[in-house]
């Protein structure tokens, strides 16, 4: 049988296929040695959020091994982007086995919905009063929720991508690292994991779940609803508002 020329893979093809997935495992590893060292030093230094010790893991890591962050990002990202949306289905585990009896439930619907609103609009008129583009301005509309629905929401909005990812990064990371000061005196974990999964979409879902499975089953009740709902309602409103303008 005549082999065709696209069917034949050179050596050197071999070669960097191979090398190719072995600083995939590479990354995998990396992130995953800083992932689990986090979750360590974080029963030690409760205060300081385990994804933030674990970012500076990821960095100090990098240092050692001299690494280039870009080369480590070109080849880490397509693989945990992709794991990113497995995650994102798989809330539905913790969802499932959520309890609603006995709470009020039209008064968390009016919560979701203030915490939709003003976690889109509130950041978007702080951007307007520093006199930012209106690119700009529309990419921290997806501030309050977890990045698969957020950049969704961007591309759908024509509002810039990089931006939109690192106002849904840092409003995240602030809110992991406030969060659980703000909400330390609250004595019901529902109430905690519901306030840091509104307010701190994924970061602070990580956080709830360390302080217990009731507070990261609620909290992930609250990063999907406002997910959901933002979704609905921010795309709508903003053609409504290009129509009007």
């Amino acid at each position: 049988m005549l082999l065709t020329a696209t069917s034949v893979i050179s050596p050197i093809e071999q070669v960097s296929t191979a090398s190719t997935l072995l600083l995939v495992f590479a990354s995998f590893g990396l992130t995953l040695l800083a992932h689990v060292l986090s979750r360590i030093i974080n029963r030690k230094f409760s205060v300081i959020p385990a994804i933030i010790i674990a970012i500076l893991l990821v960095i100090a890591l990098l240092k050692i091994t001299q690494w280039e962050y870009n080369h480590y990002y070109q080849i880490a990202e397509p693989v945990f982007s992709h794991l990113l949306g497995y995650v994102t289905v798989m809330l539905a585990i913790p969802l499932a086995s959520l309890n609603f009896t006995g709470l009020p439930l039209k008064k968390i619907a009016k919560l979701v919905l203030l915490a939709t609103s003003i976690g889109a609009l509130f950041p978007m008129l702080l951007a307007v009063a520093f006199s930012l583009s209106q690119e700009t301005v529309m990419s921290f509309a997806t501030r309050s929720v977890t990045a698969p629905i957020g950049l969704n929401i961007a591309t759908l909005i024509h509002a810039p991508l990089v931006m939109a990812n690192l106002a849904i990064m840092i409003s995240g990371l602030l809110g992991a690292f406030v969060g659980r000061w703000l909400v330390a005196d609250v004595d019901d974990d529902r109430a905690k994991g519901l306030a840091l999964g509104l307010t701190s979409h994924a970061f602070g879902t990580v956080e709830a779940w360390q302080i217990s499975p009731v507070a990261g089953r609620y909290a992930t009740f609250g990063l999907a609803v406002n997910g959901i709902v933002t979704a609905i309602w921010f795309p709508l409103a903003y053609q409504v508002w290009q129509a009007w303008t």
